[in-house]
């Protein structure tokens, strides 16, 4: 069965513009590169204790990095707690992204920075609030499913 050209063109776009990072080495494969910096949304976003909604909606806008640290018992993750910059109502909008180390080091993540939560058809882009440049994608379930590598015998 055919899949949907726009996940197809999705998963050529996001595989080759992740295909050389820098943290790859020359056995990784663009699927794996790819995997450094692309998440679901199920398996990176979770709302923190202070957090008004336990769902995994984020708003698009500016947030602060409050803290990064690494998360027991899953080696080579990180956990970026960020909070809203302006947040969107009387409580404060602060959540946890999990995102590979390559991704933090590379991206150069650090409290104190600030991110940009941009929302995309297929999930929440996160970028440097400066730069705009981009450094790691949280795609919806259904579209990160369609990414998953699977072996294919001839």
């Amino acid at each position: 069965m055919a899949q949907p050209l726009h996940r197809v063109a999705l998963a050529a776009l996001v595989a080759a513009a992740l295909a050389a990072p820098a943290w790859a080495d020359s056995t990784s494969s663009a699927s794996s590169a790819a995997s450094q910096s692309v998440g679901s949304i199920s398996g990176s976003i979770e709302r923190s204790s202070n957090s008004s909604s336990g769902d995994r909606n984020v708003a698009e806008g500016e947030y602060r990095i409050i803290e990064v640290a690494e998360v027991a018992g899953q080696p080579g993750t990180q956990r970026l707690t960020l909070q809203a910059v302006k947040p969107a109502g009387a409580a404060t909008d602060e959540f946890f992204l999990y995102v590979p180390q390559p991704v933090v080091e590379q991206g150069k993540l650090a409290a104190g920075g600030l991110v940009l939560a941009r929302q995309k058809p297929y999930g929440l882009e996160f970028a440097h609030a400066k730069t705009l440049k981009g450094f790691f994608m949280a795609l919806k379930d259904e579209w990160y499913r369609e990414l998953q590598t699977r072996p294919v015998s001839l």
